[in-house]
């Protein structure tokens, strides 16, 4: 839908001259067009099909890292998220003493480590376990594995399979 605004243009001759020589312009356009007369407020609608995508969607293509959001989760939100997950797997398995490694980004791991380290170690006394921490480079910054370290099975993963 195109608005042009004729507001200004009071004459009635102009404004049928206008509207006519558009609609005559629009007669050799391969895509399908509806221009209706110049209303009483000045404005002049008209419909156009649109007949290849958008200069937009052909120049540019949606961010693999951020899914097109143009927003990602910050290290602070990934890490209650972590801790909230932590906190579940070491309270669901309560057999003896837990070993759990956790895999995430490095800009993660630098928050986990300078700003929630007292919170994990009072983490691991609650539960009586041991959590290892690893980066991994190549790990979304959204992403993060919890593996029981005696069983080497995989207790959390937020990786969607079809990343």
């Amino acid at each position: 839908l195109v608005v042009i605004d004729f507001i200004d243009m009071k004459s009635k001759k102009d404004q049928a001259a206008v509207f006519k020589t558009l609609k005559d312009a629009l007669r050799d356009d391969r895509a399908r067009t509806n221009v209706l007369p110049i209303s009483q407020l000045g404005l002049l609608e008209m419909t156009r099909q649109r007949y290849e995508e958008s200069v937009y969607t052909t120049a540019y293509v949606e961010c693999k890292y951020c899914a097109g959001r143009g927003r990602i989760k910050s290290a602070l939100t990934m890490s209650v998220e972590l801790q909230r997950r932590l906190s579940a797997a070491l309270r669901k398995d309560r057999k003896g003493l837990h070993s759990m490694k956790v895999t995430v980004n490095p800009v993660v791991l630098d928050r986990l480590r300078h700003d929630d380290e007292k919170t994990l170690i009072a983490l691991e006394k609650k539960f009586q376990g041991h959590l290892t921490f690893v980066s991994d480079v190549h790990l979304h910054m959204e992403a993060f594995t919890i593996t029981n370290e005696q069983t080497h099975q995989i207790v959390y993963s937020s990786i969607e399979s079809d990343k």
